[in-house]
């Protein structure tokens, strides 16, 4: 009797619990209205959001990412005109779409101050410079990000290989784009990516995957802030050397170089300090123990100039200064403050001045504090997307496969595919994490015959990783967005070798 109830009790609860569990929408749209303003004419559009399928090879639902698109709405003279389609991720791997879509390119921007620090109460502005009035725009978010989510198959969860991988993401996003651009009819508008960080990888392998496996051609990638994890996970010397020009402007922006690279602007000093860091720097590192000990001292004295950093410090790091320590060291006998990673304007407290790394990220911790409650705000009352599933800002997708990165040289075979396929870089002097020369050096790498630089353009900013939260920047990365899409897209042009 006692095994008959317990048993009981055991079903009772297991439905109980069975039926609590949140339902996720696989395939479903919402859409509103809106007006904006943007560059100051009035624009009215629909903002779509939902959920989209992944399927497998046998069409079964093994994912469903969610989506947000924009769309202008066009008076009935305009029906046939294709407008272009900004197709945006983020990066991570595992960081969902909030940050470019409720800060960058959207028609809402977070309610921050003019250099981009969180300003309470929290929410949400219009934003004038958003692209919104030559483009729409669809911000995706991967699997496991935002509300996307893993769908069980015959009660099983799908392998996760098939999405946690640098070329799996690329297989099924590219699978999923071809799906997104039929529904809604847009095979015939000019298309663009727009990746972030991790997401520079992401859309410079989709571009080769696009045209190779969907047979869809772009007239452009905007690379923000790439992680080209071919230049950081190459040897210590170069991964190293490209780091010096960033410590360079970080320490300018902090005042803290000497009186005769403080004086000047940070533009006319950024030269030297680059051919140095290749010149000079470079083939030091590559050198080792091989390097004398008078060249050491030269050159340890010379960075000392270059950064902030005593040639003390850099001597005990054999001149390979990690960037970790030069966030730790650079202010402590100043002020006692870290600097941020991401964002090295930013200023952080740690438990204790010793130590080689700071405790935590200081810029990170500032823009979650308004990111995440604008973009669960915003989805649910804005957007009418209402759900019990938690908006994942960063998602679960480790461990991440990262063999077989060849996304730089697809990137490259796209475009010589493609006579119309052309680039666009920005990225910011303050970023410490996928800095600006890095992404210089990459760019110089997509194509070393040279033949491909004319379709190439290389913006930077006042600003870090997400330059755009520093409202100057904000106009300005838009502008150049903007004047990028319509150098891209003229019409009636023919293009050939």
């Amino acid at each position: 009797m006692v095994a008959k109830k317990l048993l009981f009790l055991f079903i009772f609860f297991s439905c109980f619990t069975h039926a609590q569990e949140i339902k996720v929408p696989i395939d479903t749209t919402i859409t509103t209205k809106h007006l904006a303003t943007i560059n100051g004419a009035k624009i009215n559009y629909t903002a779509t959001t939902g959920m989209q399928p992944v399927w497998n090879n046998e069409n079964k639902a093994i994912a469903t990412l969610h989506y947000t698109y924009y769309k202008k709405q066009e008076k009935k003279d305009d029906a046939n005109n294709q407008r272009p389609l900004l197709i945006s991720f983020n990066g991570g791997p595992g960081s969902a779409s909030a940050w470019m879509h409720i800060a960058y390119t959207g028609p809402k921007v977070l309610n921050l101050s003019e250099e981009g620090y969180p300003v309470q109460p929290y929410g949400l502005k219009d934003n004038p410079y958003s692209i919104l009035n030559v483009a729409d725009i669809v911000y995706i978010n991967p699997v496991n990000t935002g509300y996307s989510r893993t769908l069980k198959v015959d009660d099983k969860e799908p392998n996760r290989d098939l999405f946690f991988g640098i070329n799996a993401d690329i297989k099924y996003l590219a699978s999923w784009l071809d799906n997104f651009v039929s529904r809604n009819n847009l095979w015939l508008s000019p298309k663009y990516l727009i990746g972030e960080s991790y997401g520079g990888t992401r859309v410079s392998g989709l571009a080769l995957a696009l045209q190779e496996q969907q047979w869809m051609y772009l007239n452009g990638v905007i690379l923000v802030s790439p992680a080209d994890y071919l230049t950081f996970d190459s040897d210590t010397a170069l991964s190293s050397s490209l780091f010096l020009p960033y410590y360079s402007a970080a320490a300018w922006y902090h005042k803290a170089l000497s009186s005769n690279f403080q004086s000047k602007e940070l533009e006319l000093i950024l030269p030297e300090i680059e051919e140095y860091a290749l010149d000079v720097l470079l083939p030091a590192l590559a050198k080792g123990s091989m390097l004398s000990t008078s060249d050491k001292e030269k050159i340890a004295t010379q960075m000392a100039s270059y950064t902030g950093i005593s040639k003390k410090v850099i001597l005990q790091h054999n001149l390979d200064l990690p960037s970790i320590v030069f966030w730790k060291e650079l202010l402590r006998e100043k002020s006692g403050h870290t600097i941020g990673r991401l964002d090295s304007r930013y200023l952080g407290i740690d438990r204790k001045l010793a130590g080689n790394s700071p405790d935590y990220s200081p810029e990170l911790a500032s823009w979650l504090h308004s990111f995440t409650p604008a973009i669960n705000y915003y989805m649910r009352e804005h957007l009418n997307f209402k759900t019990d599933l938690k908006y994942n800002m960063f998602g679960s997708v480790h461990p991440w496969d990262n063999r077989g990165n060849n996304t730089r040289e697809q990137l490259r075979k796209a475009m010589a595919e493609n006579p119309y396929l052309n680039v666009l870089f920005q990225t910011g002097y303050y970023d410490g994490a996928t800095t600006y020369f890095h992404s210089k050096y990459t760019m110089s790498q997509i194509d070393p015959s040279g033949q491909l630089t004319d379709r190439i353009q290389f913006k930077t900013y006042h600003s870090g990783h997400m330059m755009y939260v520093r409202q100057a920047d904000l106009k300005t990365a838009n502008d150049d967005i903007r004047e990028f899409l319509q150098q891209t897209n003229q019409q009636n042009k023919t293009v050939k070798y």
